[in-house]
C-alpha cells in the first residue's frame, strides 16, 4: 500500500522543539538516569512545557491534532538522545490510546486534557505473567458490584508504573464466555488496593520504570469502564497497539540514528594504521549499511504513521504498523551492535554512551508485540491479500498444467 507522507508545519515545529529538548535536557541527563535507574523528570517537564504531549491528541481535548506522524517525529528525536526517554515519552501515547480510541465522550473530556497538558502521566496494563503475546489469555478479573467494578490480580511489565497517575487496565469481565470477554478500565494512582509491587531491574531503558502492578479488591466506578460497556477490551487493545507501533518504530529509528551518529564521529576520530578508521573499507561498509538501513526504517515508519493519520484503523494500516515496528527494531539492534563493533574495545565499556544504546535496543524487538508476533500479523495479512489477487491465478500453472516433468528417480 503506497502512502503519501505529508509533513505539516505543526509536525515539523514539534520535531524541532523535540530536537532542542533532546540536545539541551535529554542527552545531558541520559547517563545519570541510566546509572541510577532514575526517571528524567526535568526532561519530562520540558516536554510538557513545549506542548509535545499534545501532539497526538485532538484539539477538542486540549491537543494539537498533529497526528501519529508528529508523535513519531518527536519520539524519534528524543530516542536519538536517549532511547529510554523515548520510551518514557511514547508510553503516554500507548496508555492514552484506549481512552482516545474507545472511550466515551465523557471519559475523553475528563482525562485527555490533563494528559495533553503533561499534568497526568499514563501507563498501559495489558501483559501478565502468563499472558504476554497471547493477549486473550488474561487472568486479572473485574466483577460488577453495584455501581462499581472490583478488580483483582496482577499485571507484569507495566512501563511507567509508579510515575503514571492513570492506568488503563485490561481485565476479564466474563470468564464463562467462550471469548473470555475482556474490558478496559481507568484506574487512578492511589486507589485503595492498587499498589506498585516489584520494580524490575532491567538490562536497558533503565531511566523509565517497569513494574508489577497489583490489584487487591480495587474498587473503581462503573463510569471508568472504557467505552461504557463490557466486552470491548480486546478490540481496544488491538486498536491501541496498531496506533502505538509506529511510535515504537520511531523510537527504534531514533536509537539507530543516535548509535550511527556516535559511531560516525568516533570513526572519524579514531586513528589506526596512520589514518582515521573511517577511511578503512571494512568500517566504511559498516557505516554505509547502518545508514541505509536506518533510512529505510525511517521511511517505512513515516509511511505507517501517515497511513493511520490519513485512513485510521484498517487491515492495510495494521500490516504497515507491524512491518514498521518489526523492521525498524531489528535495524536498531543491528545498528547498535555494529556501532559497538566500530568503537571496538571502548564500545564494551560503560564509560562510552554506545554501550547504553546497545542495551536499550533489545527491548524494542520485544515489547508491544514481539517481532515474531509482528511477522505472524504480517503473514496473516498476506494470506488475506492473496485471496484478492485472483487475476494472477491464471498465470500460475496447476500441478496438472505444469510445463515440466518430475525428475526421474
Amino acid at each position: 500500500m503506497q502512502q503519501n507522507i505529508v509533513f505539516h508545519d505543526k509536525a515539523l515545529e514539534l520535531q524541532a522543539l523535540a530536537r532542542k529538548i533532546a540536545d539541551d535536557v535529554v542527552r545531558p541527563g541520559a547517563a545519570h538516569a541510566d546509572r541510577h535507574s532514575e526517571y528524567n523528570m526535568k526532561a519530562a517537564k520540558a516536554v510538557a512545557g513545549a506542548g509535545l504531549f499534545r501532539a497526538w491528541i485532538p484539539e477538542a481535548y486540549g491537543g494539537l491534532d498533529a497526528g501519529i506522524l508528529s508523535l513519531a517525529l518527536v519520539a524519534e528525536e528524543l530516542a536519538k538522545a536517549d532511547s529510554g526517554f523515548g520510551v518514557a515519552y511514547a508510553v503516554n501515547a500507548l496508555g492514552s490510546f484506549p481512552i482516545l480510541l474507545g472511550g466515551t465522550e465523557e471519559q475523553k473530556q475528563k482525562w485527555m486534557p490533563k494528559i495533553a497538558a503533561g499534568e497526568t502521566f499514563v501507563a498501559f496494563c495489558l501483559s501478565e505473567k502468563f499472558a504476554g503475546s497471547d493477549a486473550s489469555g488474561l487472568s486479572v478479573s473485574a466483577v460488577r458490584d453495584g455501581d462499581d467494578y472490583i478488580i483483582n490480580g496482577e499485571k507484569k511489565w507495566t512501563t511507567n508504573g509508579g510515575v503514571a497517575d492513570v492506568y488503563t487496565v485490561f481485565a476479564v469481565t466474563d470468564s464463562t464466555s467462550k471469548s473470555r470477554r475482556i474490558s478496559a478500565f481507568i484506574v487512578e494512582k492511589g486507589t485503595p488496593g492498587f499498589t506498585i509491587a516489584k520494580v524490575e531491574n532491567k538490562m536497558g531503558i533503565r531511566g523509565v520504570p517497569v513494574v508489577e502492578t497489583h490489584f487487591d479488591n480495587v474498587r473503581v466506578p462503573a463510569e471508568n469502564l472504557i467505552g461504557g460497556r463490557e466486552g470491548l477490551g480486546f478490540k481496544h487493545a488491538m486498536m491501541t497497539l496498531d496506533h502505538a507501533r509506529p511510535g515504537v518504530a520511531a523510537q527504534a529509528v531514533g536509537a539507530s540514528q543516535g548509535a550511527l551518529d556516535l559511531a560516525n564521529v568516533y570513526a572519524n576520530r579514531r586513528v589506526q594504521f596512520g589514518v582515521p578508521i573511517s577511511q578503512h573499507q571494512m568500517v566504511q561498509k559498516m557505516l554505509a549499511d547502518m545508514s541505509m538501513k536506518t533510512e529505510a526504517a525511517r521511511q517505512l515508519t513515516y509511511a505507517a504513521a501517515a497511513g493511520i493519520d490519513a485512513n485510521g484503523p484498517s487491515p492495510a494500516n495494521s500490516k504497515m504498523a507491524a512491518m514498521a515496528k518489526c523492521f525498524a527494531s531489528d535495524v536498531a539492534m543491528e545498528v547498535a551492535t555494529d556501532a559497538v563493533q566500530v568503537f571496538g574495545g571502548y564500545g564494551f565499556m560503560e564509560d562510552y554512551p554506545i554501550a547504553k544504546f546497545f542495551r536499550d535496543a533489545k527491548i524494542l524487538q520485544i515489547y508491544e508485540g514481539t517481532n515474531q508476533i509482528q511477522r505472524i500479523v504480517i503473514s496473516r495479512h498476506l494470506i488475506r491479500e492473496a485471496n484478492e489477487l485472483e487475476h494472477l491465478k491464471a498465470f500460475i500453472p496447476t500441478e496438472e498444467q505444469k510445463p515440466y516433468s518430475s525428475p526421474q528417480k
